[in-house]
């Protein structure tokens, strides 16, 4: 049981969930290490051992972050579970591209970050978490599940098409930082060490809650490869602070076919009210998957190696797409998707995106998490509540798809003329969605209204 400490009311918002995502510069050719990899697997007979002795024990829980290798996974289970997740990013995507014009943010990491949570939520907490994320599974099922899918998409893009190219890098790291002393349950700890890498650090926010703060942030830097920032404000982390949980996207690769930078030209890009502004537009011609839809153009932009891409989706009507864009939406456009000779353009963009979740999360649905009601009694037996869900992420967009150009790029040929090239002209606001073609998992989602704006 959690310590009382006096003076504090326990019934005050105590766990603080962080969720960084970047996509960006070329990838390093490394894998993660420690909490957040796959490499240092552990057996399942050794996990569930482990868990036995932690049980017997009255110390603190602890967990390593140890994942279980090869999970077993039914498909069933998993396409449920990438469904779910689908359904999560399009219904995230209608409350927070009202905030902003620009919006990024990584579903998937959100998705994963409130999972992990879910672990230790039960009742009416719990009920509402699940329906939230769209995930309609028993526990059993569903934390191996993301096991398994962060195993495979942490193993995606190792075959580049280029010579000058590295394996893309999608980096998944997960950890839990709890209070000096307190004891957390050792069924909640071992769940998430099993299945998603998240090892427990101990830090003292009693007595320390700044430094704590710096080294989480710190953690959240050297994850994302110095991408994300800052991500817990000062203030967020106070002594009332008994848990943070932690999960960060990283993905970079570079473009199959990249663009040449000489045919990158300054242009005239349409803001949603109307008025213009100036942008560099990248242009090539080349063979894209493409599609064309009622009252929208889409174009796949494949990521060497193949397995990922980033789906274009330019509206004639932004608004009306918008109300009515859907999972459905989604799915069918990539069912639509043909090689065609594609005259492309699309502009160079570069801005970090922060979000509160919150409210947000609140008005979709799991609104007792935040609350008094909370049923966290599946993490430790005082009453833990959330009291924030901070979501950061960066995303860069250039010729090569990377901040470091290659100095070869790709040669495309056909043994007959090309047929006239279809136009694919994105210079008004347009979304665009990172996937793993693999599984169809959305690992990032985001909207440009504005390329020229590059601040927060």
């Amino acid at each position: 049981m959690l310590k009382q400490i006096k003076g504090l009311n326990l019934r005050t918002p105590l766990l603080i969930m962080l969720l960084a995502g970047g996509i960006g510069a070329a990838a390093v050719g490394c894998k993660a290490t420690g909490n957040d990899a796959v490499k240092e697997d552990t057996t399942e007979a050794e996990a569930n051992q482990n868990m036995k002795e932690e049980e017997a024990s009255d110390e603190a829980a602890e967990s390593t972050g140890q994942r279980l290798k090869s999970p077993e996974v039914s498909e069933k289970t998993m396409e449920a579970l990438v469904a779910g997740n689908t359904q999560f990013a399009l219904d995230l995507y209608a409350k927070v591209s009202t905030e902003s014009d620009n919006v990024f943010y990584s579903p998937f990491s959100v998705s994963e970050a409130l999972t992990m949570v879910s672990a230790g939520a039960r009742g009416e907490t719990a009920k509402q978490m699940m329906e939230t994320l769209n995930l309609d599974l028993e526990p059993s099922e569903l934390h191996p599940a993301f096991n398994a899918l962060d195993t495979k998409l942490m193993n995606l893009g190792e075959k580049p098409q280029k010579p000058t190219s590295e394996p893309f890098q999608l980096t998944i790291a997960n950890s839990i930082w709890g209070q000096t002393g307190e004891n957390f349950k050792p069924e909640f700890v071992n769940t998430l060490g099993a299945n998603y890498g998240a090892g427990l650090s101990t830090l003292d926010f009693v007595n320390g809650a700044e430094p704590a703060r710096k080294e989480i942030n710190a953690w959240v830097e050297e994850k994302t490869q110095e991408r994300i920032k800052d991500l817990m404000p000062e203030g967020s982390v106070t002594a009332d602070t008994r848990l943070v949980l932690t999960n960060a996207i990283y993905f970079k690769a570079s473009w199959m076919a990249d663009f040449q930078k000489e045919a990158t030209q300054q242009g005239d890009f349409t803001l949603r009210d109307g008025s213009k502004v100036k942008a560099d537009l990248m242009n090539q011609v080349a063979f894209f998957d493409y599609a064309e839809m009622d009252g929208f153009k889409a174009v796949a932009l494949p990521y060497d190696g193949g397995d990922a891409s980033m789906l274009v989706l330019l509206p004639e009507d932004l608004a009306k797409f918008e109300a009515s864009l859907s999972a459905d939406t989604l799915n069918d456009t990539v069912a639509a998707l043909e090689k065609k000779n594609v005259a492309l353009t699309l502009p160079k963009f570069e801005f970090t995106a922060p979000l509160t979740l919150t409210h947000t999360l609140k008005a979709m649905g799991m609104a007792d998490a935040f609350s008094d009601s909370a049923d966290f009694s599946g993490i430790a037996d005082s009453g833990l509540s959330i009291s924030e869900v901070i979501h950061k992420a960066f995303v860069a967009v250039d010729e090569s798809g990377t901040e470091a150009a290659a100095a070869t790029g790709i040669s495309m040929r056909v043994t007959s003329m090309p047929a006239e090239p279809v136009q694919f002209k994105a210079d008004k606001p347009f979304i665009f969605v990172i996937r793993d073609n693999t599984t169809g998992s959305v690992l990032f989602m985001g909207r440009l209204a504005n390329p020229s704006a590059q601040a927060e």
